[in-house]
């Protein structure tokens, strides 16, 4: 594994790309990479503004396109593709109950984040409902995610100073794991709720 210092260089020398690779990335809710773009920002590697706009833009589209293709072609995917559909269909009882908050969180829990939006399209959600919950949905979690990386940094900046760079990788090994641990509780306890109310 490349250590961090070295990671860091190769992302300062291609800004650009690195820019279009967090939009990319944003439009599937990579929160790992969000909180490294964040982390990335924190050392200057990166300018936070554009970095949250990146992730913000890159998630709101994705859900757009999501939910494009489930109002047009979403039944005959879900006949093709039968393990998709047990996935849409449960985000879907979700959203049949949830509708408003739903939009606004479900890019967090692992579980549900790349079915969400497809999820919308096959509900009886309207386009333009869809649209103000996206926007207010993406605007949290690229803020939330650059944001919480962005502090990581900071924190670690402080506590480990100059020390070697194999320790910042590991503190923000552990780091990201810990966003994922939570947010795999976050997906579970959907799950819960909607094996307790179907």
């Amino acid at each position: 594994m490349t250590d961090l210092s070295q990671l860091i260089d190769v992302v300062r020398q291609h800004g650009e790309v690195a820019y279009a690779f967090i939009f990319a990335y944003a439009a599937s809710h990579a929160m790992l990479m969000a909180l490294f773009a964040g982390y990335a920002a924190q050392l200057g590697v990166l300018d936070l503004k554009l970095t949250i706009i990146h992730c913000f833009a890159g998630s709101f589209v994705g859900d757009v396109v999501r939910f494009w293709i489930a109002r047009r072609y979403g039944d005959g995917l879900l006949a093709r593709w039968p393990r998709v559909s047990a996935h849409a269909v449960t985000v879907k009882r979700l959203v049949d109950r949830h509708a408003l908050w739903l939009p606004l969180i479900h890019r967090f829990p692992y579980g549900i984040r790349g079915f969400g939006a497809f999820a919308y399209g096959l509900s009886k959600m309207s386009w333009g409902m869809f649209l103000i919950l996206n926007l207010i949905g993406s605007a949290i979690w690229a803020v939330s995610m650059v944001l919480a990386g962005y502090a990581f940094g900071k924190v670690s900046d402080k506590v480990l100073g100059d020390t070697v760079s194999g320790l910042s990788l590991a503190s923000l090994v552990v780091f990201l794991a810990i966003s994922w641990m939570l947010s795999r509780k976050l997906e579970q306890a959907i799950e819960a709720d909607a094996r307790r109310n179907p």
